[in-house]
């Protein structure tokens, strides 16, 4: 209690007694988890089937992974490049101009996105299916056969045939239960159609969609 009177007072700005007065700090928190009488009572595959019923788009998130040369072949810009599927995505900020996307705690694709401390959200096209069951696919080498260039701001893969692609850095990463709330500065961005000099739209035909464990496409 005298500890706690101590610091209040200093922080009131009184005089406490004519010279330093030792003070105790305070306890450090104790990191906290759920505990299981806490637990909602969700089954988790009744928890996936009703957030199922949520339609969203699909992205692919790559980097290029500043790593030990171990793994797939360098790219363009002497690093491996790495990704994974990911329709957890989601535009945060317009002031600053920032995004997000989530993922597992347990993917091994995320230490080397984090390594390489920027990545780039490839927006899948409604045609680009296979492109995303090659990315979902964990072990194997993703980039066999796919064709990219080197993002402008960052140097990340950019997918060739995207509709549009937001190149960012790492802003900051949050702990979301058992994933990863990731949260990137956006650097530059652009889509398939302001590419071209024309001005002719050359995106794809719509965007592909992901609703109920099933890819789709939108249609009017």
């Amino acid at each position: 209690m005298a500890a706690t009177a101590v610091r209040y007072l200093r922080s009131v700005g009184a005089p406490t007694s004519a010279g330093p007065a030792p003070v105790d700090p305070l306890p450090r928190p104790d990191l906290r988890a759920v505990a299981e009488d806490e637990r909602a009572p969700v089954d988790p595959a009744e928890f996936r089937r009703v957030l199922g019923h949520f339609a969203s788009g699909v992205t692919i998130v790559t980097a290029h992974d500043p790593g030990d040369g171990v793994g797939a072949p360098e790219g363009p810009t002497g690093r491996r490049p790495t990704g994974f599927a990911c329709q957890s995505f989601a535009s945060l900020s317009l002031d600053p101009p920032l995004v997000a996307f989530m993922v597992a705690r347990t993917s091994t694709t995320w230490p080397r996105i984090a390594r390489a401390g920027a990545f780039c959200v490839n927006v899948l096209g409604a045609g680009q299916e296979a492109l995303c069951r090659g990315f979902a696919v964990s072990g194997a080498d993703k980039f066999a056969g796919v064709a990219y260039e080197a993002a402008p701001a960052t140097g990340s893969p950019l997918l060739d045939g995207v509709p549009a692609w937001i190149d960012c850095r790492i802003h900051a990463v949050h702990t979301g239960g058992d994933h990863l709330i990731v949260v990137g500065r956006v650097e530059a961005l652009g889509t398939a159609d302001s590419a071209d000099p024309a001005g002719e739209d050359r995106a794809v035909d719509g965007p592909l969609l992901f609703h109920r464990g099933r890819f789709g496409r939108f249609s009017q």
